[in-house]
């Protein structure tokens, strides 16, 4: 989206960027590893899980990896297993949906 950041390494890729409408800030890893608050090891930190986590399933069927993705960022952002079934146990008007999206009723 227009004025948002994007933080990139110097891969060269990434120079289509240049051209949006966004600011793009780039860090030379064999020169530095952050500069102030810009570095990009949160979202690598990130992928990382997920594709650890994606390991355990073989794969994933492409029409499912934004459900299997939204799962992965919810477990990066509840690390904490008893966080985590609290946070469940605390929506009490929690719609539970299967991968397809359709409700399940218990």
């Amino acid at each position: 989206m227009p004025d948002s950041i994007v933080y990139s390494d110097t891969f060269s890729s990434y120079n289509v960027l240049d051209v949006a409408d966004f600011k793009h800030d780039r860090i030379n890893h064999s020169k530095l590893v952050a500069d102030k608050k810009t570095h990009i090891n949160g979202i690598e930190n990130f992928w990382n899980q997920v594709k650890r986590h994606m390991r355990k399933f073989n794969g994933v069927p492409t029409s499912h990896f934004p459900l299997f993705l939204k799962e992965c960022e919810w477990r990066f952002n509840n690390p904490d297993p008893q966080s985590q079934v609290n946070n469940e146990l605390s929506g009490i008007n929690t719609i539970w949906v299967d991968y397809l999206g359709q409700p399940l009723i218990f």
